[in-house]
């Protein structure tokens, strides 16, 4: 009997010890919210891969919420909220809105936005934004030297200030190595602009039926429509966001990177501190853009083209020391006049 007993008590403490380490697991939650439905959606998936690994270091429970309609994703911030999420993130411009609204009413969950940020913030919302145009303007740098027609093109998803970034800051990029150089901007837009490739093929046929050799896509869900056109008549492609390269062979000559996972795994860190209202705005000095071309061994791996230019990857080197020191300094297209 005795032996039962100790043996009853030695499974009971094993199933406390388990239960409180259940808790203990739960005892944080972090919730991503995505702005459309994850997929092949690589930047997407950068802030699903940066909420695992903010959970993982942090001890939390992570659960992701994909959104299809402007509807999903007031739902599922609401659905975050309602769960009793630590910290809310969510992805882009399509949630300044939802986030003004739901964020006072849930003074103790607390909110960041990835890649955006809101005016008249209360404590409880932050920000992880980019400078995408330095990167954007590597490209460029890139595109002009490499091109042999003198017409180069960047296809954009939708024609607003934030995304002028990237067209914006590849033209001046552009300018900057073969001023003569036409630069051929065009936009997706329709009704889903950031996951279109049908509509993002289109107008990078036309650039090209136009002239342009190298053209830089920045249409998100779309990339890989313009990756088909590429393969099908001939031109080269810059891209964004992460390595493409190994799924378009041949293609792609670099990528303008932007480093979500990693800035979100960051700014929650802040956040757990009790930082207020925090706000990071990551460029190349801080690693959180960057290019293909700029590691020799990144490159080297990449199955990128710059790793057949290293004349162009040391003048792009040259170019972000410039940048990152502030010898060069870029006006940010979003808010120029």
């Amino acid at each position: 009997m005795r032996h039962f007993w100790k043996a009853t008590l030695a499974a009971a403490a094993v199933a406390l010890a388990a239960g409180t380490a259940q808790l203990q697991a739960a005892e944080k939650l972090f919730v991503y919210v995505s702005p459309d439905a994850i997929g092949v959606n690589a930047f997407l998936k950068l802030g699903q891969t940066g909420i695992e690994m903010a959970g993982k270091k942090y001890d939390a429970d992570v659960k992701t919420f994909e959104s299809k309609t402007a509807a999903d994703r007031l739902e599922n911030v609401n659905a975050a909220v309602n769960e009793g999420a630590d910290i809310v993130v969510v992805l882009g411009f399509e949630f300044n809105d939802i986030i003004k609204e739901v964020a006072p009413t849930a003074p103790d969950i607390q909110f960041l936005i990835v890649d955006q940020c809101i005016e008249d913030r209360p404590d409880n919302v932050h920000c992880a934004v980019f400078r995408e145009y330095e990167a954007s303007y590597l490209m460029g740098v890139a595109a002009g030297m490499l091109t042999k027609s003198d017409k180069v093109g960047v296809v954009g998803a939708l024609d607003i200030p934030f995304l002028h970034r990237y067209t914006d800051g590849y033209a001046q990029g552009v300018k900057s190595v073969k001023p003569d150089a036409t630069v051929d901007i065009r936009w997706v837009g329709g009704e889903n602009p950031f996951a279109d490739p049908v509509r993002a093929k289109e107008q990078a046929v036309a650039m090209n039926a136009a002239g342009a050799d190298y053209i830089y896509t920045a249409t998100s869900g779309g990339d890989f429509g313009v990756f088909e056109a590429a393969k099908e008549k001939g031109f080269k492609v810059f891209s964004v966001d992460v390595n493409h390269c190994p799924q378009a062979p041949g293609l792609i000559v670099d990528q303008s990177l932007k480093k979500v996972d990693v800035a979100l795994e960051t700014a929650v860190g802040a956040i757990l501190n009790g930082e207020k209202k925090v706000t990071m705005a990551l460029g190349i000095k801080e690693g959180g853009v960057g290019a293909i071309g700029l590691d020799d061994a990144v490159m080297a791996d990449s199955k990128c083209l710059i790793a057949e230019h290293p004349d162009v990857a040391k003048k792009m080197r040259e170019v972000a020391a410039s940048i990152a020191d502030g010898t060069l300094k870029l006006e940010d297209p979003m808010f120029a006049k």
